[in-house]
């Protein structure tokens, strides 16, 4: 993975990745899920496909691929840490999907599959964690694993895009910018609207790009409440350790009163891009 991983960022699973914590991951999901089941289903996965959830996490996409592919169809999803493993194995046991799912242990740079072994591959908020010699070998990966004619789909969030209001419209994005002169992991939050030219590099064709910004005002819901706060003050955390400029003292505090969340007309977003490529064939 990366040389930093972001560990120094928090909510790491043991892979000592930052952010891959499910108490984290699972609110993120609910905070967004509407917007991300929109993102899957512009993907054009079809009924009856086998789909691989590449760096599934605790797997709360499995259920809405599943969807999309029917009782017909198949969820193959592997992640590199053994306890996502182990929940999303214990998940799928407890409330099984509409098609079958097997859950596997392996890492997007060597995946165990042979080649053309997937109708389309899926792979969400994980290439944020890759330098950019893996990125391209994770993609190789994808497409080796994906027959001709199939699709690889990546969705990771641009951190250029994170805004809140009340607040210096900038916080966020100078935050990042900063922490990239010293930080793999952030200058590679700040990569994701460079995806359709990885794409195009790894061989997929043709390959079509959007960006999703995923507004949240108030009167905000819990989900979105729980998430927003909690991360917000994770980065204010790794921006005072870091010396970064910008004043993020009400965001240290989820339950500070000066927090944007607790202001009666506030508002969050973030982007989200989405990228789609097609193997040749």
């Amino acid at each position: 993975m990366t040389t930093d991983g972001g560990s120094s960022w928090g909510y790491a699973t043991s892979t000592g990745l930052a952010f891959t914590h499910p108490t984290i991951v699972d609110a993120h999901f609910d905070a967004c899920r509407e917007a991300y089941s929109g993102l899957l289903a512009d993907v054009g996965i079809a009924p009856g496909w086998h789909v691989l959830d590449a760096g599934c996490g605790s797997g709360s996409f499995v259920p809405l691929i599943a969807d999309v592919v029917g009782a017909a169809g198949r969820v193959t999803a592997v992640d590199l840490a053994a306890e996502n493993v182990a929940a999303l194995r214990h998940r799928v046991a407890r409330t099984p999907p509409r098609c079958p799912v097997s859950v596997v242990r392996a890492s997007l740079l060597r995946l165990p599959y042979p080649d053309d072994s997937f109708d389309a591959a899926w792979c969400a908020n994980t290439v944020q964690y890759f330098d950019d010699g893996q990125l391209a070998a994770a993609l190789a990966e994808l497409r080796r694993v994906v027959r001709p004619g199939g699709l690889v789909a990546v969705k990771d969030i641009d951190a250029a895009l994170i805004t809140a209001w009340p607040g210096d419209p900038f916080l966020f994005s100078d935050f990042f910018r900063f922490a990239a002169a010293t930080s793999d992991y952030a200058r590679q939050l700040l990569r994701s609207a460079e995806l359709h030219r990885w794409l195009r590099a790894a061989g997929l064709d043709p390959v079509r790009q959007r960006t999703e910004l995923i507004e949240h005002f108030a009167p905000h819901p819990p989900a979105a409440r729980r998430f927003y706060r909690s991360s917000c003050a994770q980065l204010a955390q790794q921006a005072t350790r870091l010396g970064a400029p910008g004043d993020w003292s009400a965001l240290a505090d989820p339950e500070d009163p000066r927090h944007p969340l607790a202001h009666p007309h506030s508002y969050i977003r973030e982007g989200n891009v989405l990228c789609v490529g097609s193997v040749p064939g």
